[in-house]
């Protein structure tokens, strides 16, 4: 068999895209596999790490999250990291084999009075050979533009799900604001990173639409993390799912699948969750379309696969760290 031609397009319907997640598995894999070869080495997956640089206390009552005000999780509120804190963090993660450095606040926006900070966080991070991303919550074109200037290479701003199922997870903060912020990146030249979360609850129907968010945007994001519900005790959704049970591991492969075929040069980051799958699994979320997983202990304030775990894994299939920068232009 031939393998699929794909352009990249901007106009998907849902009804497309809802056919793709209907396709036989091994099909959609198949599918997916080939486009990614066509803009992807498939032997290489990027290395990122995260690091919580303010943890706790944020004002939004995101029901998966361990950081909302909102709920009892036993998480400490902390205060903004101090740069060498986090740059010697930083250095700790690249010697550990880290090619891309994140770090994330939980705030629900970005106050003025921290740019100064973070500006120079993200200078440090550069001078070392890392490429960032950071998620600091909705912030202004004004703030988009100095993060921009101090060098941030991604800005993360997750849509979480789709437009139908997103006030079952959060009420503080409108879909229209989260496109806001992704707007006020885009405008300045700066890459977006956009995903979501799967297994809160939601339908099939609910990832075909929040996909067919991500595959209409003027601009695919530049890297879209795909990650897995971890069912955290404390919050409604971990609470729920805790007891009810997510998505199966192949549903999720679909979804890495999907977003594979409809962002064809888009980074697709399979992230939270990778503690509780198998090493099978994985393999097929790579099979799929994944090209970027996360290393170190702890992703944010959840469990992470140890790195030994890690380079296992990435030996077992023949995977090696990725050459930043070298997609393939089809």
């Amino acid at each position: 068999m031939n393998a699929p031609a794909f352009t990249l397009r901007h106009d998907w319907t849902t009804a497309e895209i809802a056919a793709l997640f209907d396709l036989p598995f091994m099909e959609l894999v198949f599918q997916a596999a080939s486009v990614h070869r066509q803009h992807f080495d498939p032997s290489e997956v990027q290395l990122s790490q995260l690091l919580s640089v303010k943890t706790g206390g944020c004002a939004e009552n995101c029901g998966y999250c361990s950081q909302s005000a909102h709920f009892d999780t036993g998480l400490k509120a902390g205060k903004l990291m101090a740069v060498e804190k986090v740059l010697s963090e930083a250095r700790a993660a690249k010697e550990g084999g880290a090619q891309r450095f994140c770090m994330g606040a939980a705030w629900r926006d970005l106050k003025d009075r921290d740019v100064p900070a973070l500006a120079a966080m993200i200078g440090g991070l550069k001078a070392m050979g890392l490429e960032t991303c950071a998620t600091l919550g909705m912030i202004t074109p004004d703030q988009a533009q100095s993060l921009k200037d101090a060098g941030l290479d991604y800005y993360n701003h997750n849509l979480d799900t789709s437009p139908e199922y997103y006030e079952s997870v959060v009420t503080t903060r409108t879909y229209q604001e989260r496109l806001d912020t992704l707007q006020a990146v885009a405008d300045v030249g700066m890459k977006t990173c956009c995903g979501g979360i799967m297994g809160m609850g939601e339908a099939r129907s609910d990832r075909a639409s929040f996909l067919h968010q991500l595959a209409t945007l003027p601009h695919h994001p530049d890297s879209i993390p795909i990650n897995n519900l971890v069912a955290i005790s404390g919050t409604p959704l971990g609470d729920k799912v805790g007891a009810e049970g997510g998505i199966s591991g192949l549903e999720f492969v679909r979804t890495i699948a999907v977003a594979r075929i409809i962002c064809p040069k888009s980074m697709v980051r399979l992230s939270a969750g990778r503690n509780e799958m198998s090493e099978e699994l994985q393999a097929l979320c790579f099979m799929a379309g994944a090209n970027s997983i996360f290393i170190g202990d702890t992703l944010l304030t959840t469990p992470n696969p140890q790195r030994g775990t890690d380079a296992h894994l990435l030996r077992e299939l023949g995977l090696r760290p990725m050459t930043i920068g070298t997609v393939i232009d089809n």
